[in-house]
């Protein structure tokens, strides 16, 4: 077996702070059942906070970022995974304060582990990721609350990230109406040809002035902007309808009133894919790979890197610039 191999590599000591491939061993790893050689991962927003110095997402230094990976079993000490199987790791404490999937080898607690559902590739999986997961988990609780293609339109804001892309993609498969927001007029082609019906600028989502209650509009709405984006979004929402947020890049403060939730019986649904429970965490994934499956997926990829390309593209995530999903070759 390989004993030395490759890494993304970040350390932090006072203010000396480093970001470097590295060459590691095995015996560099941190304890886990099952040793994976990782084919793919991703490159999320948390990714890129893990890669500066006050990203403030890091549990503990030094650590190998990438929250999500990809891979086949080298060794397993758990009998649900034998050598050879194709497996997905995400979450949890990987990339944060475990050493995550910017690695060629990966130990990974058992529990934290999902077996490659049947009708996904290893490199389908790390274009679905996080982003593609946490789409599918926020549309999953939308439908548990009611959700109905026949009741009116759904919103997704930030619809060119990994999230809002996702989410567009599905709802449109599922046969929802989708209005789609985003504030890169350039992008407009992109996200029509991911299903959106409407395209909406941000100002027309929020205007700037936060209203008690606006007028209804959607019947529902996946959310990872956050901030007054969800405040705006969510004094519009029809009656009975649910916002799922799972996001907070336009803030982290709701500055909302109690009315759009007791005189419209509206839902603010929570949406966390880091410890998402395991029997939950299946059951989105089947469906990734059945229903939820996108005929297309790879049309996600913005573009897919080695791991020498990281440090220069980790950056633009932070900057905004980022379209669908860039993914990694391992």
């Amino acid at each position: 077996m390989t004993q030395q191999f490759d890494a993304l590599f970040v350390n932090k000591q006072e203010d000396d702070f480093s970001l470097t491939i590295q060459q590691l061993s095995l015996s560099d790893l941190p304890e886990g059942e099952v040793l994976i050689r990782v084919h793919y991962s991703g490159v999320n927003y948390k990714d890129s906070l893990a890669t500066i110095p006050n990203g403030n997402i890091v549990g503990r230094y030094p650590i190998v970022p990438g929250i999500d990976l990809a891979g086949v079993v080298v060794s397993s000490k758990d009998s649900r995974f034998k050598e050879g199987a194709e497996v997905i790791a995400t979450s949890y404490g990987i990339g944060v304060s475990h050493f995550g999937g910017y690695s060629e080898f990966a130990r990974i607690p058992a529990e934290w582990v999902v077996p490659l559902p049947e009708g996904l590739t290893l490199k389908e999986a790390m274009v679905i990721g996080t982003a593609g997961f946490t789409a599918a988990l926020s549309i999953m609780r939308l439908e548990e609350n009611g959700l109905k293609q026949e009741d009116g339109n759904v919103l997704v804001t930030g619809a060119t990230g990994g999230v809002g892309s996702f989410a567009v993609s599905i709802l449109s498969k599922l046969g929802y109406s989708v209005e789609a927001s985003t504030g890169k007029k350039s992008e407009h082609a992109y996200i029509k040809e991911l299903g959106a019906t409407k395209i909406l600028s941000r100002e027309d989502v929020y205007d700037g002035t936060l209203r008690p209650l606006g007028k209804q509009k959607w019947i529902g709405a996946v959310d990872p902007v956050g901030g007054e984006t969800l405040a705006s979004v969510l004094s519009q929402v029809k009656y009975g309808g649910s916002v799922a947020v799972s996001g907070l890049t336009g803030g982290t403060n709701l500055p909302s009133t109690v009315f759009p939730f007791i005189l419209r019986g509206v839902s603010l649904l929570g949406i966390d894919s880091v410890n998402c429970p395991m029997d939950t965490r299946l059951k989105v994934w089947k469906r990734l790979a059945t229903d939820f499956k996108l005929d297309h997926v790879e049309q996600l990829i913005q573009q897919e890197i080695s791991l020498q390309e990281l440090p220069d593209v980790l950056p633009t995530l932070l900057k905004g610039q980022a379209r669908g999903r860039t993914i990694v070759k391992l």
